[in-house]
């Protein structure tokens, strides 16, 4: 009965965001369908995930999880960037970095730590997390940095070495985390508790795929309002690409770590947060800068010094609470007030 209600939900907002497109000339209803849209696609992406992982595996699933649920918000970036909207790129870029490192981590957190006094999870691949986001962190404040020195030729260079650099190190440790070095990275406390797998194999695929494409269409309709939105509620672009779109991208995310942290798979749910995290400034924001040339227009790496420093705090009290590998639900509450205040702050820009 639930599974019907929920597949309901996602086929009706599906629906009213292409009515809303294409029949209505409301931006504001365009964005409040298109976004509820992309969080029941995001969701059913996020079951999806759940599935194959069942039949590859909680570290596959976890890796397959972050990565369908950064599908949408890489969706979006591309048309923003289509549209020229650099700046707004970053913003959903950092938000998006920010948020799953201290909302989604921070939420599960304190989902299990509710339910269970302790949860621990592999300490050592918590390790490597800290130096990777720690090689994200470097590697965009080198350019903000080296700013006022440099032609705008010379950064756009700068900008494509690096994030060149960046995609490498991230399929080497793709290698490294489940190739060579799988067995020590494994998580050795996760639960033992195991459920069946809601689809076969191939449907999973299937609607792994299916909902993907949808998220795709939406997430232009959604771009094409969000400009309109913002002026009227008096937003800045930074404040609706670092909030607005990135809670909206990361659905998917925020739903599968809250669960899994729930059946004692805390794990599981670092895996997605902070393997999500990796991915976005690891992979997806170096992608972006190639993906600029293809549209005449090249994106560089300058973050503004607001977006830096949001990345850099995040990364630190994440970082800080990860290492020793457990957590509890008061290291939740902390990780959740520190994404309040950089909210906060963000709105008053």
């Amino acid at each position: 009965m639930k599974q019907k209600l929920f597949y309901s939900l996602v086929v009706f907002f599906t629906a009213l965001s292409a009515w809303a497109h294409y029949f209505t000339h409301s931006s504001g209803l365009q964005f409040t369908t298109a976004a509820a849209a992309i969080i029941v696609l995001a969701a059913l992406l996020g079951k999806a995930t759940e599935s194959v992982s069942h039949y590859a595996g909680e570290r596959v699933g976890g890796f397959l999880n972050a990565t369908f649920g950064n599908a949408a918000e890489l969706i979006i970036a591309i048309f923003l960037i289509k549209e020229g909207l650099f700046d707004m790129v970053k913003a959903s870029i950092t938000g998006s970095i920010i948020g799953n490192l201290l909302l989604v981590l921070g939420l599960s957190v304190i989902a299990g730590g509710i339910k269970f006094k302790q949860q621990r999870f592999n300490a050592l691949l918590a390790g490597h997390n800290s130096s990777l986001m720690l090689l994200a962190v470097i590697s965009l404040f080198i350019p903000a940095v080296f700013m006022r020195q440099l032609n705008v030729p010379h950064i756009n260079q700068l900008s494509l070495m690096i994030s060149g650099l960046l995609i490498v190190s991230y399929i080497l440790w793709l290698i490294f985390s489940m190739i060579t070095h799988k067995d020590v990275l494994s998580d050795e406390n996760a639960s033992d508790e195991e459920e069946g797998a809601i689809w076969s194999k191939g449907v999973s695929v299937l609607i792994l795929l299916v909902a993907t494409v949808f998220v795709a269409i939406t997430s232009e309709w959604l771009v094409h309002s969000i400009e309109a939105v913002a002026k009227s509620l008096g937003w800045s672009e930074i404040f609706v690409g670092a909030f607005v779109i990135a809670i909206v991208g990361n659905a998917a995310e925020h739903s599968a770590a809250i669960f899994l942290a729930m059946k004692n798979k805390i794990g599981a749910s670092v895996e997605i947060a902070v393997g999500s995290s990796l991915q976005i400034a690891l992979f997806v924001a170096p992608t972006l800068v190639f993906v600029s040339l293809f549209f005449g227009n090249q994106m560089d790496l300058v973050f503004t010094s607001y977006e830096l420093a949001a990345i850099g705090v995040a990364t630190f009290i994440a970082s800080s609470i990860a290492r020793d590998g457990s957590t509890n639900w008061y290291e939740g509450i902390l990780l959740v007030v520190v994404y309040i205040i950089l909210g906060t702050a963000f709105y008053f820009i």
